[in-house]
């Protein structure tokens, strides 16, 4: 039912936001994703990955009337909610009815290219769940993915290579391997081609 965790949203007062964007990209250096003002909803979302398949997101509101003014009126910031991928989001929905997991707030973008549920802090053990149906690469920044139809990179270090490559989750994970193991790794794939 669920593929991975994809991210970890962290709310933030809207005169916070440079602050905590200059906290994870500056400092610790986050690569910035996609992001965008949704009017509905008058709040502001940036993903950003941190090393090989981590993510974090930063929400802030745009307007009063945002659904997260409740959750600010209470502290300066703090984790809003996680997101777990599922492959299909109507399979998902069907699991936790049928295991009496109540869930709200269904909701399908135009195009289809994020389908979301979420379950209430009281049914998920004080956590606010968010439970989406999307491609994560569709999200990502340039930088920390492939291009479209690659799955694999070796590139040439001093004492070995690096092994990249494309990680189901979306992004690059890599491995990097010396030269015994190299050589160990070649002769495994001869065998098997052989």
């Amino acid at each position: 039912m669920i593929s991975r965790i994809d991210h970890v949203s962290i709310a933030v007062k809207d005169q916070e936001k440079a602050k905590a964007e200059h906290f994870f990209r500056d400092i610790l250096g986050a690569v910035a994703g996609a992001g965008m003002a949704d009017p509905v909803s008058r709040f502001f979302w940036q993903i950003y990955s941190l090393g090989d398949l981590s993510r974090l997101e930063i929400i802030s509101p745009t307007a009063s009337g945002s659904f997260l003014d409740g959750f600010l009126s209470r502290r300066e910031a703090g984790v809003h909610h996680i997101t777990l991928q599922t492959p299909d989001i109507r399979k998902a929905m069907t699991h936790l009815e049928a295991h009496g997991i109540p869930f709200f707030g269904f909701n399908e973008y135009p195009g289809g290219v994020w389908k979301e549920i979420f379950i209430h802090p009281r049914h998920g053990f004080g956590v606010l769940i968010q439970i989406a149906e999307f491609e994560a690469d569709d999200w990502l920044g340039e930088q920390v993915k492939f291009p479209a139809g690659t799955k694999w990179q070796i590139e040439k270090k001093e004492n070995g290579a690096a092994l990249i490559f494309a990680h189901p989750g979306g992004g690059k994970v890599s491995l990097e391997l010396g030269r015994e193991d190299l050589a160990r790794l070649a002769e495994k794939i001869r065998e098997l081609l052989g």
